[in-house]
């Protein structure tokens, strides 16, 4: 299988490293209601269409289990931190328990049939699995055992179950029940939906960076190389495929066998991509993350629009309530109209998104453009401030070209420029993120004379490993 040589950084900040960024709120630490609930034994468990009959299902109780420790990390009160932590170990137990050993590997078993209904081919009958859990319930079993609160006979057990699993990943064969293969041009994937023939599959992006959370996890606690060499291999194999999942000026693809677009799916992607970056301290993954967050940014941006003096053109859209993208509606152009302003002005806006088929624009939210959208512009019409920022560790550099100089800004709070520099330094200069800055993206530089200075992006080039290739 093909491995590019991504070595693992297993020594980040606790706020960086796998499942810390998605704890279990306390309000959700007993659901009680609904498809996922907790039986008596306080298992999460489905229960299709809110029925009677719970079944396991493997990523839930991953998913829950983690969050609920990620939450016992932070949790000041001592009754709540026992509850997270007594939720979390009752995921563990149940997942033990319920094991099916084959092949000497250990398989969490999926108890419920279950249709893909948007992705022809992911059709199954119970029993199945999903290579997606066999990773995320490593982390689950791995970070359990790292806390001082188990002792060190369960820690044992855990890191067993540990290896059990892991050794689920190890194996290549595509005998069932199986979830890795190596595809043709010799890339390994983990399947979160593996086929109903032995090496076909879904090959699903999150999914698969998701379960190498798990190896690096795993690495991490017990300095496995067996794991670190799988996680390069799924690193290569991810960064090989970035092309395929990136949907250039829209939402990212779910899949490569499908390739649907995946609305709910891109911020997660930026998020695992910018974990990918950490973990492997890899320039790769970072230029990937500024793809995804030009591509389609996070809507969740509101601030001051200023617009410099002149004609603008504004537009009303035919979106969601509140501004959103919605498919049957497609952001279809419903009016247009151009003001013009006597002087430079400035007007808030809820929303920061990219139009269909369009750029990325503002929703003014009041006064007398309320509901227009203005296109952003970075000399005429753009969000004061930084927003969207993507933190780099370690330091990427940026190389800023010709004799001339190159502008570099120093930006307040509020987005006023402070002061200008040009600067004409003979080597790359470090930066530690990118955001997009008065409407345009940026690099906040943090070296010499150049330190907390931002400089375009547009202006320089930035550093990348050599590209991936079959």
């Amino acid at each position: 299988m093909n491995r590019a040589g991504y070595r693992l950084t297993l020594d980040l900040p606790e706020p960086l490293l796998p499942w810390r960024d998605r704890p279990t709120k306390w309000e959700n630490a007993s659901p009680a209601s609904g498809p996922y609930r907790l039986n008596t034994a306080g298992e999460y468990l489905y229960y299709p269409d809110g029925g009677s009959a719970g079944y396991d299902h493997p990523v839930g109780q991953a998913q829950f289990g983690l969050g609920c420790i990620a939450s016992y990390r932070t949790e000041t009160d001592p009754a709540r931190r026992a509850l997270f932590l007594t939720r979390a170990r009752a995921q563990a137990e149940r997942l033990i328990a319920r094991h099916v050993e084959e092949r000497g590997a250990w398989w969490f078993e999926y108890g419920f049939p279950f249709t893909h209904a948007v992705h022809t081919g992911v059709d199954y009958t119970a029993p199945w699995y999903s290579g997606m859990a066999q990773g995320e319930i490593i982390s689950l079993f791995v970070q359990l055992a790292e806390l001082d609160a188990v002792c060190q006979q369960d820690r044992d057990r855990y890191m067993a179950a540990a290896d059990g699993a892991l050794a689920s990943l190890l194996i290549h064969d595509e005998t069932d029940p199986w979830c890795v293969n190596v595809d043709s041009a010799g890339y390994l994937w983990i399947q979160e939906y593996p086929g109903a023939t032995p090496g076909t599959g879904d090959y699903t992006y999150n999914g698969m960076i998701f379960a190498m959370f798990g190896l690096y996890d795993y690495a991490r606690a017990t300095g496995s190389t067996e794991a670190a060499d799988l996680y390069d291999a799924c690193a290569t194999t991810i960064a090989r495929y970035f092309p395929l999942l990136r949907n250039t000026r829209w939402h990212s693809f779910y899949c490569q066998t499908h390739r649907v677009p995946a609305p709910t799916y891109h911020q997660h992607h930026i998020n695992l991509f910018s974990q990918l970056h950490w973990q492997t301290g890899s320039p790769d993954f970072a230029e990937h993350v500024d793809r995804l967050v030009d591509d389609f940014p996070a809507p969740g941006v509101s601030g001051t629009v200023r617009f410099e003096a002149g004609s603008h053109t504004l537009y009303r859209f035919d979106t969601a309530t509140g501004g959103g993208w919605t498919a049957a509606k497609g952001d279809a152009e419903l009016e247009r109209r151009t003001v013009s302003f006597s002087r430079a002005t400035q007007a808030p806006a809820t929303m920061r998104r990219r139009i269909q088929g369009r750029g990325i624009c503002y929703l003014i939210g009041s006064g007398a453009y309320a509901g227009w959208w203005v296109g952003e512009s970075w000399t005429r019409a753009y969000l004061r401030g930084a927003h969207l920022p993507t933190v780099y560790r370690p330091a990427r550099t940026v190389t800023m070209p010709g004799a001339a100089g190159t502008e570099v800004y120093q930006i307040g709070g509020d987005g006023a420029v402070t002061d200008v520099k040009t600067l004409t330094p003979a080597a790359p200069v470090p930066c530690d993120r990118r955001a997009i800055v008065n409407g345009r993206p940026m690099f906040q530089l943090t070296d010499g004379e150049a330190a907390g200075y931002w400089v375009p992006a547009s202006s320089v080039t930035a550093d990348t490993a050599p590209a991936v290739t079959a």
